[in-house]
């Protein structure tokens, strides 16, 4: 399947890997560091602060007074007769996982912007902001045909070749796509566990379709080892579809006549959204892990600007 050739097109359309690398200094007054803003999403009611980087062990040292005596080894201070406390550095980095969905589903859009291009935008934002913090960046780039694997480093060339992949992945995208696969939200998240171990960050970027009951088992094994936010990305068409709308859609292989003037198809497509919306919040509560939910209207920075609970200016 060719690359669109996007040099020409709209920005709100499509993406070029010069775009995605341009909104990194913007990025700077982002922060997916354990401690976060009191109106971040992260500290919202449902969900649970990042734990951060993890602690490595150094060394064993004898106690002096004003350590906390939780650092005591009680095993060694039994063995030596003398009180010893356990010294832990904080890692110098660790690995964060990004899951950018650029299938045909996310090449749609009634407001502003494609999905694809906001999920793209938001996912490059990311990825530069966290090796900006000295932490490994890597993940899963799909389509419906294709999966690109970029292994987390801390290395600007392996970011460089990481914003390319989402790009290509996203010039992939046309009206006319016939996918020869099937990928599905469940593959990627499959490699992702066999591949982050524990106390990595995973970020998701998706609509999420194809949710189901196995995703929940992989999103709650997911969660239950590492920090994880998943940032579904709708638009408010799929909410209410406008009773006068008619339309063709195709899968890439067959093409219908939609016509929205049917009350029970509007109804039947706005509870299949609904539902997937549900089903997210509901693990969100259960499994303790933040939505941070982008739409179309605006440009994912300010979106990311808004969820982080930041304030003031970016440039």
């Amino acid at each position: 399947m060719s690359q669109h050739d996007n040099s020409t097109q709209d920005p709100r359309i499509y993406v070029s890997a010069e775009q995605l690398r341009r909104l990194g200094p913007r990025a700077r007054s982002l922060t997916l560091l354990a401690r976060q803003p009191a109106r971040s999403v992260l500290n919202g009611r449902h969900a649970s602060r990042l734990r951060g980087r993890g602690l490595d062990f150094e060394e064993l040292r004898h106690y002096m007074p004003g350590d906390d005596v939780r650092t005591i080894d009680w095993k060694v201070t039994a063995r030596t007769g003398e009180p010893h406390v356990r010294v832990y550095t904080e890692e110098r980095d660790r690995q964060t996982l990004l899951l950018v969905d650029q299938r045909v589903s996310m090449f749609f859009g009634s407001q502003v912007y494609m999905k694809s291009v906001v999920a793209a935008e938001a996912a490059a934002l990311v990825a530069q902001r966290v090796l900006a913090q000295g932490d490994r960046v890597g993940g899963f780039v799909f389509g419906d045909d294709s999966i690109a694997e970029h292994r987390p480093q801390r290395r600007a060339v392996a970011l460089n070749q990481f914003l390319s992949s989402v790009a290509k992945a996203n010039n992939m995208l046309n009206a006319d796509l016939r996918p020869q696969g099937s990928i599905e939200l469940n593959d990627v998240l499959q490699k992702a566990s066999r591949i982050v171990g524990s106390n990595a960050l995973v970020l998701v970027f998706s609509d999420f379709d194809g949710l189901n009951t196995q995703s929940e088992q992989l999103i709650r094994k997911l969660s239950a080892a590492n920090d994880l936010i998943l940032f579904p990305v709708t638009d408010a068409l799929a909410k209410q579809l406008p009773p006068t709308m008619r339309a063709a859609i195709s899968d890439g292989n067959l093409q219908a006549d939609f016509d929205a003037r049917n009350p029970a198809l509007r109804a039947r497509i706005k509870a299949t959204f609904l539902d997937r919306v549900k089903d997210l919040e509901h693990w969100s509560q259960r499994y303790g892990f933040p939505l941070a939910p982008l739409g179309t209207q605006v440009p994912a920075l300010d979106q990311l600007m808004r969820l982080f609970g930041l304030r003031g200016g970016i440039g």
